[in-house]
């Protein structure tokens, strides 16, 4: 627990002192929904893949120039592995820190705002002290990202209780059937009618979604509705980011790290009333149950749900940074191997066990959503 707890803290300082710039897309490489360019503002057709031309080598200066281009091509090789290696360590250690969280205290709601407020906490000291510009806002502006903030509040709140409500395995094979909610979406708002291909690469995720959750040992029906419900709510997001925000210019200082930030921020003020509603203040007599019971210290419960929404935000930060540095191709390949990294972590770490035909439902779903990305990347050229 020491040597992760380490780790986290260390690369959350290393993520403070990154450029925003970073969050452009360089070479040839595609931006995920809300990796913005680095601009003073941002429009809605900074939410879509975003392509440039990939820099030549220089005619001139003979082998210093190659040597200079093959130094800066292996920098920039080990930058991307590394942002890469942040990016899962965040993931799994939040699924694991958020995992324990919730068996000892049962209240996701509460939880989920914890994690949330957490990056408040990360990003609101970067804006005081002029480290990182702070983001300039018309009410135009937080109208236009409100429906979007909502969207982001569910994607959340929906994985935290899907989370809580059965295994961590179990929750990402249901949400790697995201890309059928997508499509249906897009269909239905966008008018959206994409290839044959896109359309065939929804069956293995179907099926295999369907396989894993017939034979998964910890089902509930509370963990599949919540999990569907986190897919909805991303797949609603990307929507509505391109349908409110087309043609729209956001704010100033609008980069992809604060836009992530702002929508954080928008989410706690959604979620504190919801919390209060839902699940009232009974998560502060929990607290002191599990302290009494000897199962935790006030430290280290503390300690453990602050890590959680560290966690939480820095994977999502950093994972802006490793998706913009690669190609389609490459971007999907990684969160694909992603996914079965978490599921395997968590079955390690909770000793979960999982049936055959799990296995093989959770295998043919992720090898779908792959396929899907790669029709997708299809389309696009």
């Amino acid at each position: 627990m020491f040597s992760m707890k380490k780790a986290l803290l260390l690369a959350a300082l290393a993520l403070t002192a990154t450029n925003s710039y970073a969050f452009a897309p360089s070479g040839s490489s595609i931006a995920k929904p809300f990796v913005a360019s680095s601009q003073a503002k941002i429009s809605g057709a900074a939410v879509e893949s975003v392509k440039a031309s990939p820099t030549a080598l220089s005619m001139s200066g003979g082998a210093a120039a190659a040597e200079a281009e093959s130094s800066g091509g292996l920098a920039e090789t080990l930058q991307t592995g590394s942002y890469f290696a942040l990016w899962y360590l965040f993931n799994i250690a939040y699924n694991i820190y958020n995992k324990q969280a919730l068996n000892a205290l049962d209240f996701p709601w509460t939880i989920a705002t914890i994690q949330m407020a957490a990056g408040i906490f990360y990003f609101v000291p970067l804006w005081l002290v002029g480290a990182r510009a702070a983001p300039k806002l018309s009410k135009d502006d937080l109208k236009t990202l409100f429906p979007i903030a909502l969207c982001h509040t569910g994607v959340h709140v929906g994985a935290v209780i899907a989370l809580g409500a059965g295994a961590v395995s179990f929750a990402h094979i249901v949400k790697a059937s995201e890309p059928v909610v997508t499509c249906l979406l897009n269909g239905i708002i966008l008018k959206q009618i994409l290839p044959l291909p896109v359309y065939m690469t929804l069956l293995p995720i179907i099926g295999g979604v369907a396989i894993a959750s017939m034979k998964e040992l910890s089902f509930t029906v509370l963990a599949l509705a919540s999990a569907m419900l986190s897919n909805v709510s991303s797949s609603l997001r990307g929507v509505l980011s391109k349908k409110t925000m087309s043609g729209k210019q956001i704010g100033e200082n609008m980069n992809a790290q604060n836009l992530y930030a702002v929508l954080t921020a928008m989410s706690t003020v959604i979620l504190i009333p919801l919390m209060l509603a839902i699940e009232g203040t009974g998560f502060f007599g929990a607290f002191k149950g599990a302290v009494d019971a000897g199962e935790f210290t006030t430290k280290s419960l503390s300690v453990l749900l602050g890590l959680g929404g560290l966690s939480y935000y820095a994977y999502n930060e950093v994972a802006f940074l490793a998706l913009g540095k690669v190609n389609p191709v490459t971007h999907a390949v990684g969160n694909t191997i992603k996914r079965v990294v978490i599921i395997v972590a968590s079955v390690i770490a909770f000793k979960t066990p999982m049936s055959t035909g799990s296995i093989i439902g959770s295998s043919i779903a992720i090898a779908g959503t792959l396929l899907y990305s790669l029709a997708m990347n299809a389309t696009k050229k």
